[in-house]
């Protein structure tokens, strides 16, 4: 079992410049409330979202955060881990507009058991991780979460939650085409009208399967 206190003691090393770091210190580093992480520790729940953003950002080996497993490790052993792509700037807006893909990613090498735990995914694919941004796919995605997208999925004909690179930007939605050629992009959250592009207006960048809720 994946263990809270020697995650955070890690990342604590990591944050270290020769002054003790407190839990506190841990908790606005990862941008979580105070008392929340006290709550998260007490019931030994690791914070994904936020250690896997606090690993991005510092340039260190979220499996050596986890699992004491080193760069060796992953190369001998690659076939336990997924590959992760994680742009930590790009945003998938559930409302406008938002930025495309470019070549500005972190890799990340995740073990499969922690992806199960996360997203309950259990086939090796090639997985990528941005974030959501916006509330009109809420309940179901909320605003700030993370979603892992599978690019091998785009026949929007299948139920699901895809993202599409549009004109205006990315969007991640449910996507139905119309009888009229119309693609139709649909919010969860009722406030949010469909909106309507032609088909050479979209292309579907791959299916979502799976997230990390923010906090």
């Amino acid at each position: 079992m994946i263990d809270f206190f020697a995650v955070i003691e890690k990342i604590k090393d990591v944050m270290s410049t020769g002054n003790r770091v407190f839990d506190k210190d841990v908790a606005t580093e990862l941008g979580i409330p105070q008392a929340t992480f006290a709550t998260m520790k007490k019931r030994n729940s690791i914070p994904f979202r936020e250690v896997m953003e606090f690993s991005a950002r510092m340039k260190i080996s979220i499996n050596w955060l986890f699992f004491d497993q080193s760069a060796e490790m992953l190369i001998e052993e690659t076939n336990r881990f997924f590959q992760v792509r994680y742009f930590s700037d790009i945003r998938a807006s559930a409302g406008g507009g938002a930025e495309v893909f470019d070549e500005n990613y972190d890799m990340l090498n995740i073990d499969k058991t922690i992806m199960e735990n996360m997203i309950g995914f259990g086939e090796n694919r090639e997985i990528e991780a941005i974030h959501v941004d916006g509330e009109s796919m809420e309940p179901t995605l909320q605003d700030g979460s993370i979603v892992f997208i599978d690019r091998a999925q785009t026949n929007i004909n299948k139920d699901g939650v895809f993202i599409a690179s549009t004109t205006a930007g990315l969007f991640i939605k449910r996507i139905r085409q119309r009888a009229d050629g119309m693609v139709e992009l649909i919010s969860d959250n009722k406030a949010y009208s469909p909106e309507l592009l032609t088909p050479d207006e979209v292309e579907i960048v791959g299916r979502v399967v799976g997230n990390i809720e923010s906090l």
